[in-house]
């Protein structure tokens, strides 16, 4: 590879975790529709792709409005503790669902001295099960949860919050996002923002500056925003 191949137009890369980093958010739609029985509760298909790239605080939300909807009136934390507990009795192999080429990828941009961080909406305790479970643990500089926050994409907070501890300004770093709060939340931050491409959930990724069909492609695509 060549210098001007191995050139890159970004100081640091902030990544995305769940449909980035993880596919997961097809199987949490899946899991969702087997809660959503649990309860005994119709939902619309509408309403569950809804819930794709939804804040943690719009996750909670949701788990208090379906036991309302099954007659049980509980609080935010007693509805998250209800579903992490049945959650327990689906375990995920996210192992098996880390994306094609992200350990290549991040150590090739280590490589290149470029700066890695990790801005999800998750749960702290998930984004860090997630990654080591991936043994990708170590290779991200910063981690920041968007329950740090009274409210996570598509408010900009997380990324404004992220790209301040790394120390840089919006035009230095460029996010990887999926959905369209993630993507919402990377522009307003002032970042340039790739789309990892999916098609499944029926949403629009316009609003991003490009679309990357596999993490990998990042490399390429990059170079094209040099200034």
């Amino acid at each position: 590879m060549s210098k001007v191949d191995r050139a890159f137009p970004f100081k640091a890369v902030i990544f995305d975790m769940d449909g980035v980093i993880v596919d997961t958010e097809y199987h949490y739609l899946d899991e969702l529709r087997a809660y959503a029985r649990e309860l005994g509760i119709q939902v619309t298909e509408e309403e569950l792709l809804g819930t794709v790239g939804a804040s943690h605080q719009d996750f909670i939300r949701l788990g208090v409005s379906w036991l309302k909807r099954a007659g049980v009136h509980a609080t935010p934390a007693e509805a998250l503790a209800r579903y992490e507990e049945w959650s327990t009795t689906q375990p995920i192999d996210y192992a098996a669902l880390l994306n094609p080429g992200v350990p290549e990828t991040l150590d090739e941009l280590y490589a290149r001295h470029v700066r890695i961080a990790l801005a999800s909406s998750s749960p702290m305790d998930n984004i860090q099960k997630v990654l080591s479970v991936c043994g990708i643990r170590e290779k991200f500089e910063i981690i920041v949860s968007g329950e740090q926050f009274e409210q996570s994409k598509p408010n900009p907070e997380i990324y404004l919050h992220t790209i301040a501890r790394l120390g840089l300004t919006a035009r230095d770093c460029c996010c990887v996002e999926d959905s369209v709060p993630g993507i919402t939340a990377g522009k307003a931050a002032g970042l340039t923002v790739f789309a990892k491409r999916e098609e499944r959930f029926g949403f629009s990724q316009h609003r991003a500056d490009a679309i990357i069909d596999q993490i990998p492609d990042l490399l390429t695509a990059a170079p094209a925003f040099m200034a």
